[in-house]
């Protein structure tokens, strides 16, 4: 491991979470994730990017700021050929994913891009990297591939050949989620063989529903730091329990109505986070539930585009604190703001209201159904901004991932 980057990582992800005295039950939780995030986290970012492109409203003139997570909306974006993309991220690991589909794209032909990241589980990919992508990464990316999370493990690039979407926390995760079901005498994998919605509705209730009864689950459901693989901090952990408990449902029928929603509410040859939380891979024979960066129609937009990612290992207030006035028409904060208390939150949209356009919008998810803007910003900084209510609840509603409680946009007179 390059114990430099890991290092640095571990100082930003301890600024970014660690708000609290170490000495309350939220400082030590708070700890004890910043430790388990150090690491790859997400093979796949889990907001949809079809939403934040309408609620961006997002053209060739935009000026994006977003977080890398997994790096796919950051190229999502850029099928939209816009001015420029600045990618910001607390963990090296996700830094070193999206550098590596930058190259790639560079780099790669169509075909061989999608077998790297579409399938993702080729012996093959591994010779493609060496030959066509490893000569033209930087030293730290290159780095980061070729190192091991264990002493005991292959170099991480070997993901690449055995199921990339399968490693980091969450693949992981969702992988344990699959074996304890099937002890459980439930194979929630069975929703993938629905043909229409109404299909979607009766396996769910038949094998995931009941998941979610069992005392096990109910059990887990209940402890933070079982969320610690989601990438669910303590803070959002609370914001979750206090919805479950100001709707009377209990965590457990809180995650289960939002599983539903993942699984049912939208059909599934379309929907490439339900193939990645149900079959654990992308649909690579019709190639439709698939991120847009990985369609055949947009590869040749993304490689004439790679040139305006600007692409950054640090957290969004002090880069946008390099970065000159007015310069941003569309901020993507993911749900980055329900980590932060509220200095962090209100030097954060000081910096927005200092580098934002005019008519300029900021879109972000939340673990709850409220913003937590209006409780924690001075008035004074979050004036100049609007936000629609009811769009907001149709932009939750179009979510695929079905994930969070709240899609917000707000937009600057």
């Amino acid at each position: 491991m390059n114990t430099h980057n890991t290092a640095a990582t571990q100082d930003l992800l301890n600024s970014a979470v660690n708000n609290t005295s170490i000495f309350s039950r939220k400082g030590i939780l708070d700890r004890l994730f910043t430790k388990w995030f150090d690491r790859l986290v997400y093979p796949q970012i889990w907001e949809d990017p079809e939403v934040d492109i309408q609620a961006l409203g997002l053209n060739k003139h935009s000026r994006v700021f977003t977080i890398s997570s997994g790096g796919c909306n950051a190229l999502n974006y850029l099928t939209l050929e816009p001015t420029s993309v600045t990618v910001v991220d607390l963990n090296e690991a996700h830094i070193a994913l999206i550098k590596l589909k930058q190259v790639a794209i560079e780099q790669l032909d169509q075909e061989a891009f999608f077998d790297f990241f579409g399938r993702a589980n080729l012996p093959k990919n591994l010779d493609t990297f060496r030959a066509k992508i490893k000569p033209h990464l930087d030293e730290k990316t290159l780095a980061y591939w070729e190192g091991k999370q264990n002493f005991w493990s292959k170099p991480r690039i070997h993901y690449f050949t055995n199921g990339f979407y399968r490693h980091g926390l969450l693949g992981h995760f969702i992988g344990l989620i699959h074996w304890v079901s099937k002890r459980l005498g439930y194979d929630i994998s069975q929703v993938m063989q629905a043909h229409t919605l109404e299909e979607q509705a009766e396996l769910f209730d038949k094998h995931v529903a009941p998941v979610f009864e069992t005392r096990l689950m109910k059990f887990l459901s209940n402890r933070a730091i079982v969320m610690y693989s989601l990438g669910i901090p303590p803070a959002q952990f609370d914001e979750m329990a206090k919805e479950s408990h100001d709707l009377n449902l209990g965590m457990h029928n809180l995650l289960k109505a939002r599983a539903r929603r993942l699984a049912c509410d939208f059909p599934l040859d379309s929907n490439y986070f339900a193939w990645q939380a149900f079959n654990r891979e992308y649909d690579i024979k019709h190639r439709k539930a698939v991120p847009r960066y990985l369609m055949t129609e947009h590869f040749a937009t993304l490689k004439a585009n790679t040139s305006k990612l600007s692409i950054h290992h640090q957290s969004m207030t002090e880069r946008l604190k390099a970065m000159p006035s007015n310069s941003l028409t569309s901020y993507l904060f993911l749900d980055a703001q329900d980590w932060m208390n509220e200095q962090q939150l209100t030097e954060l949209w000081q910096e927005v209201n200092r580098t934002a356009m005019p008519g300029a919008r900021v879109v972000f998810r939340t673990a709850g159904e409220v913003s937590p803007l209006e409780a924690k910003l001075p008035s004074h900084i979050l004036g100049g901004w609007t936000t629609d209510l009811d769009a907001n609840k149709a932009w939750t509603a179009q979510d695929r991932s079905g994930i969070y409680g709240g899609v917000h946009a707000y937009q600057r007179a």
